[in-house]
């Protein structure tokens, strides 16, 4: 069933049974040696709520990737840009499990991006998609084409925020806890949208 909030016009996508979680969790079986990977979401362009719907199909209809979770919906200010001069973002977090490399990893996100007509004409500019990889496994790379963690990840709560609630005890590699940098930041204008929901993918 599909609504729409009084505040912003996008449409609610509405949660899936819990059953999804555990055919989810199955899937992780045929895998051979799945590896842990966080991405990040964001949008500030058109339907926001529903181009990261699309955004958690698409990664989940990747092959060689499981999308375990899906964090509730902020909606934040833009980074990085005068305050005002961008329409806000809607950001969340998704656990994937995969057999993808982090760089076949970070071809398909930047495939998924490009399907919903991403444009990187400016940077910190506004976009339909935005899907960064902020960590993969235990991983540290300072490779400039894909650094892990993200290297501005520890920095964001739009992107802590999400993910200490779909995993309260989740570690960013080399900075600690997320808890505790989460603690660390101030979340002005990182709100939470209870009235939004993203779902599992069936």
């Amino acid at each position: 069933m599909t609504a729409f909030s009084p505040q912003s016009g996008d449409p609610v996508v509405q949660p899936v049974p819990a059953s999804v979680t555990a055919r989810v969790d199955a899937a992780d079986s045929t895998l051979q040696n799945p590896r842990g990977a966080v991405l990040s979401l964001g949008s500030n362009l058109g339907n926001r709520l529903e181009t990261l719907q699309g955004a958690v199909d698409a990664l989940e209809d990747t092959p060689g990737v499981h999308v375990k979770a899906v964090s509730p919906v902020y909606e934040t200010e833009p980074w990085g840009v005068e305050p005002g001069s961008q329409p806000s973002y809607f950001n969340a977090v998704v656990v994937l499990r995969t057999t993808l490399p982090p760089s076949s990893l970070l071809e398909r996100a930047q495939a998924v991006e490009e399907a919903f007509h991403r444009v990187r004409d400016e940077r910190w500019g506004p976009r339909t998609l935005d899907v960064d990889i902020v960590s993969y496994e235990d991983a540290v790379s300072e490779d400039p084409v894909l650094t892990l963690p993200h290297p501005r990840a520890h920095q964001r709560a739009f992107v802590l925020a999400p993910w200490y609630d779909v995993d309260p005890a989740a570690a960013l590699p080399g900075h600690g806890p997320v808890a505790a940098l989460l603690d660390a930041l101030t979340r002005d204008g990182v709100t939470p949208r209870a009235d939004l929901e993203l779902r599992l993918p069936e």
